[in-house]
Formats: structure tokens, C-alpha cells, sequence
């Protein structure tokens, strides 16, 4: 039986962390910042903590355990 390849396009942009979570870039970041305050802006760079509810879909497309 062939090996099972991980989704690529994911595991190019969520990592996983030491505790089992998942890290990732925020959306809402390319364009349209004049939309948005200072705040906003500021909260919205670097990476966030992937929320619980969809740990388990990307757990399957990494093939993690």
C-alpha cells in the first residue's frame, strides 16, 4: 500500500505547536487596510493560534496525530 501524502497547500501555511494546535497567518491581511483601524492592523500581523473547531480538519489534511 502506497504511503499517504500530506496536503501541500496546507502544510506550506500551518505549522503545528508543541502542545498539538495549530499556528497560522491571519486572513484579512492582503488589501483594503483603509477599511480597518489602527488596532485592527496591529492585531492582524504575525501568527494566531488556529481556533479549536477546525483543528480537526487540518489535523486530517496534515496527516498528523
Amino acid at each position: 500500500m502506497p504511503k499517504q501524502k500530506s496536503n501541500r497547500a496546507a502544510a506550506k501555511r500551518f505549522k503545528k505547536s508543541a502542545k498539538g494546535g495549530f499556528i497560522s497567518g491571519n486572513a484579512y491581511t492582503s488589501h483594503r487596510f483603509h477599511g480597518k483601524t489602527k488596532k485592527q492592523r496591529r492585531q492582524l500581523r504575525g501568527t494566531k493560534m488556529m481556533d479549536a473547531t477546525t483543528v480537526k480538519t487540518y489535523k486530517k489534511l496534515l496527516l498528523t496525530k
